[in-house]
């Protein structure tokens, strides 16, 4: 499976292109399977130590977080925190991996970057819960959460719905064409303490992108994107993952460790907190990462070293809401 051309030329104009049925519903079974064993785990053991009363079993995946939260809300919390782990990249199973490496997804982005692929850890899991405003995501580009000389670089984020998106449960928003803008400014500290964008800041012209289960959204890092509120009684699951073309400044093969505050930001990985990893490349197959065991590896190396990375000096947002 590639992107044609239409549909390439659909995202470099548009800074986005949508292409259904890159996941079979066989496809999605692991990853939802392993997300329902994780939220099974949590609740075990919450109810064990008497801080969950209701297990909630004969809810299905789309519901049963919804339910708890519901009903105990602070274990709903506590089972989201869990569930989510580091920046909701927590999870680093054979399932997690077996999406990131997926011939079809590996094939549309080979489109794009080219044959050389490296794969960013910066990948996340998605609850986004019916009702719950920590769910609701404000404008902003992936670039503004990556190092600043990676502006100029291609990062293809691929937003994957693991349920139906619709307007109703909070499918994603885009600009069309915002991305040849450049990167706008960001503040700190917004809705939901992620980086914000603020609306008078931001050209006209958002549109909803409703995407089935097994479609993928595939967005450049520049693209301006945002989901709202979900209005429906299921959660909307979804994940993104990224991918870059070897161009691009990357820590694959690199030592956490070197992540220091002494280091040239220039020299840095465009997100050094997480580890990238080599998924394909025809010049020097030896670095590809192949099994699950690897890149779990990779993945807790990274995590134990904890890289330093700096930030981009982004504003405050209260401090624009005292200036207006």
């Amino acid at each position: 499976m590639h992107l044609t051309a239409a549909e390439i030329a659909a995202f470099n104009g548009n800074g986005y292109v949508v292409k259904p049925d890159v996941f079979s519903e066989a496809d999605l079974r692991a990853i939802r399977t392993a997300i329902a064993a994780m939220i099974e785990s949590a609740v075990r053991e919450l109810h064990a130590a008497g801080e969950l009363q209701h297990l909630q079993s004969d809810a299905s995946l789309e519901t049963r977080l919804a339910r708890i939260m519901a009903a105990e809300p602070e274990a709903g919390r506590q089972i989201y925190a869990r569930l989510l782990g580091k920046g909701g990249g927590g999870y680093r199973g054979p399932a997690m991996f077996a999406m990131l490496t997926h011939p079809g997804l590996i094939g549309c982005v080979e489109s794009l970057v080219g044959r050389e692929i490296v794969g960013s850890s910066v990948y996340r899991i998605r609850p986004k819960l019916p009702g719950w405003a920590h769910g609701e995501v404000p404008w902003h580009q992936d670039s503004g959460y990556l190092m600043a000389h990676c502006d100029r670089h291609l990062i293809v984020t691929c937003w994957i719905p693991l349920v139906d998106a619709t307007l109703e449960n909070g499918c994603l928003y885009v600009i069309p064409g915002a991305h040849r803008t450049g990167v706008f400014r960001h503040y700190t500290g917004g809705h939901g303490g992620f980086l914000e964008i603020p609306a008078k800041d931001l050209p006209p012209g958002a549109i909803p992108l409703e995407v089935k289960a097994g479609g993928v959204l595939f967005m450049t890092n520049l693209t301006p994107h945002a989901s709202f509120e979900n209005r429906t009684d299921i959660v909307r699951w979804s994940m993104d993952l990224r991918y870059q073309g070897a161009e691009a400044p990357t820590n694959a093969d690199e030592a956490p460790e070197t992540y220091t505050p002494e280091r040239d930001p220039v020299t840095m990985a465009c997100y050094p907190p997480e580890a990238d990893f080599v998924i394909r490349s025809p010049s020097h197959p030896e670095r590809e990462v192949r099994t699950a065991t690897q890149f779990e590896a990779l993945r807790d190396r990274y995590d134990r070293a904890q890289p330093y990375m700096p930030g981009r000096g982004w504003t405050p947002l209260r401090e624009l809401q005292i200036a207006d």
